[in-house]
Parts: C-alpha cells; sequence; structure tokens
C-alpha cells in the first residue's frame, strides 16, 4: 500500500525531531518500522518523501510495434519475435494474448489438407 506525502513527512519529521525508535514512531503513525526505516532513509538521501511514480503502459514490449512486426513478419515464430524485442517467449506470448492476435491456423484450413490426401 502507498502512504501519501501527507503521512509520510509527519512520521519522519517525528523520528528525527523527538528521538523515538523506528519501532515508537511506527505504532504512533499505524505504520511498520520497516517502512519507517526507509521512509527515514529515503528523506536523508534525497530530502524528499515522495513516493516512486506509477509506470503505466508497456515495460518492455511496444503494443503498435508488436503489431507491425506481426504485420510485416507472419510466419515469425513467439520465440524468433522474442530474440528480436529482447525478452522471453512467455513475455511475447502475453503481449500477443493482450492485443487479441491469434498465432493459431483456422480449423478449416486444417481440414481440406487432410481430406485431400
Amino acid at each position: 500500500m502507498a502512504y501519501s506525502e501527507d503521512l509520510r513527512m509527519p512520521a519522519v519529521k517525528h523520528y528525527l525531531e523527538s528521538g523515538d525508535t523506528f519501532e515508537q514512531t511506527a505504532k504512533i503513525f499505524g505504520v511498520g518500522k520497516t517502512t519507517v526505516r526507509s521512509w527515514v532513509q529515503q528523506y536523508e538521501k534525497t530530502g524528499t518523501v515522495a513516493g516512486k511514480p506509477l509506470r503505466l503502459g508497456h515495460k518492455k514490449i511496444d503494443p503498435e510495434e508488436l503489431r507491425t512486426y506481426v504485420r510485416e513478419h507472419p510466419d515469425d515464430t513467439q520465440e524468433e519475435m522474442a530474440v528480436v524485442f529482447g525478452c522471453t517467449n512467455q513475455a511475447i506470448s502475453k503481449a500477443l494474448k493482450r492485443l487479441k492476435i491469434t498465432r493459431k491456423k483456422k480449423r478449416a484450413a486444417i481440414r481440406s489438407k487432410t481430406r485431400k490426401r
């Protein structure tokens, strides 16, 4: 759970000014002692107690790039795509599912090939 700066800063100031332990400060503010310790360390290192910004969107695989790549290279396997994008086969698989891109052949085409024998 992410705590707001309105809770973090008073907890850090209380710890630094009162001389209480991490445990006592944590009990007063209703958070864990490890949490207070990390806030104090962050404040001493950076001068702020702001939380990390949320990272939204794609991490490694850009959806539009993948869509374009699949359009241009329809016969490539997921393993080959993983090499191109620098990730794992599983990451490609999940990205394709997210984009609703199927890699399976249509059943009618498979049946017609087997019946011609």
